[in-house]
């Protein structure tokens, strides 16, 4: 493991390897599950600013999700995440030709708003863990993303810099860099 500053990495973000593709795995992190995608406090307000602009982008039951329940739940641990359409889907989950996408995204990539999607979701297949004195920064083995594995060892894309850019979201560029630093010290 890598410790910089208050994180703790794992080795797999630099063991494994992981090249996500839509078309192969059809978007499942956005459906599958036990709850909605974690979120930060201040991601709650961002999504209600935006709600206006986020809504052309989702379904009719996202919608009414919304309505009836806000922007946000709770999972089993009383964090915050996205509310779920009848237990399955995130309600920010839209469909094109059967492959999920986030409407949140989607008002960002059009120009609407400024917030992209959770940090989480941007991160996925990335978690994070809060803990008392620091954070532990894993990779969520999940049997959805087969795929992605195998992508990312044929053409050898090691987990972190798949995620490069919302880690530098996330921590920063001086945190990612130092994270780098570390890896290539290890021989990886």
């Amino acid at each position: 493991m890598i410790v910089i500053d208050n994180t703790i990495v794992s080795d797999d973000l630099y063991m494994v390897n992981f090249v996500c593709k839509l078309s192969q795995c059809k978007g499942a992190c956005c459906v599958e599950g036990d709850a909605g995608a974690p979120l930060e406090e201040e991601e709650i307000s961002q999504i209600e600013d935006y709600m206006d602009e986020i809504k052309p982008f989702m379904t009719d039951r996202g919608k009414r999700t919304i309505e009836k329940t806000g922007v946000f739940d709770y999972d089993a641990n009383g964090d915050f995440v996205t509310p779920l359409v009848d237990g399955i889907e995130c309600a920010f989950t839209n469909f094109v030709d059967g492959v999920a996408f986030c409407s949140i995204e989607k008002a960002y990539r059009e120009g609407k708003i400024n917030f992209q999607k959770p940090v989480s979701c941007h991160l996925y297949p990335i978690r994070i863990t809060r803990y008392k004195n620091y954070y532990a920064v894993n990779f969520h083995k999940w049997i959805i993303c087969k795929k992605a594995l195998k992508n990312g060892d044929s053409i050898g894309v090691p987990l972190y810099r798949f995620c490069r850019e919302a880690l530098i979201r996330k921590y920063g560029e001086k945190w990612y860099y130092q994270m780098e630093k570390e890896i290539q010290a290890i021989g990886r």
